[in-house]
């Protein structure tokens, strides 16, 4: 995948949620760049992964290409408390990160909480229940619409997709926190 193939598949999820983005498990960036395309300059973007040189990566790559917009990167692990305000953003993405979290459920519902009433939940992952020694616990879109519902998300849907040679394909989906 490229840099156009992040774009497409998170385009429909984040377009017109707002600027204030949090995403957990954002690496060197990848689709840090993505959300940061389709928000613009006005973005305003918490990256948290556990990789700091990776994050150092990613914070010279936003100067060079999108100098108009604001991302904060936090060296953190997203398994653990976050350090942000509850309800402070418009928008929460996790692009291939959840797939390495066993018990999924607590880290949503810590995630959902950083999420505004009515804010959206963007998802990319690898669309198989069974996993690899890159992809440990991949969940499918079938079991995210499942387990999104479980832990109080609304309105899922898939908002792309791709293929892979990895595990057949890669999907995004979008939902919405209560509100």
């Amino acid at each position: 995948m490229d840099h156009a193939d992040h774009v497409a598949l998170i385009r429909a999820g984040v377009e017109g949620a707002g600027p204030r983005w949090l995403e957990l498990g954002a690496g060197r960036g990848a689709f840090t760049l993505a959300l940061v395309e389709v928000i613009g300059d006005r973005a305003d973007v918490v990256a948290i992964d556990r990789d700091g040189a990776a994050l150092g990566s990613l914070e010279g790559d936003v100067r060079h290409r999108f100098p108009g917009a604001s991302v904060r990167t936090v060296v953190g692990d997203f398994t653990r408390p976050l350090p942000v305000e509850p309800a402070s953003f418009d928008g929460l993405l996790m692009a291939n990160s959840l797939h390495f979290v066993r018990d999924k459920q607590p880290v949503l519902h810590e995630a959902i909480e950083a999420l505004r009433p009515g804010g959206r939940f963007v998802i990319v992952e690898y669309d198989s229940d069974r996993g690899n020694p890159w992809v440990p616990w991949a969940i499918s879109y079938g079991s995210w619409t499942e387990l999104a519902a479980h832990v109080g998300l609304n309105d899922t849907r898939m908002s792309g997709e791709v293929p892979s040679r990895f595990l057949g394909s890669i999907y995004a989906a979008v939902s919405q926190r209560d509100g």
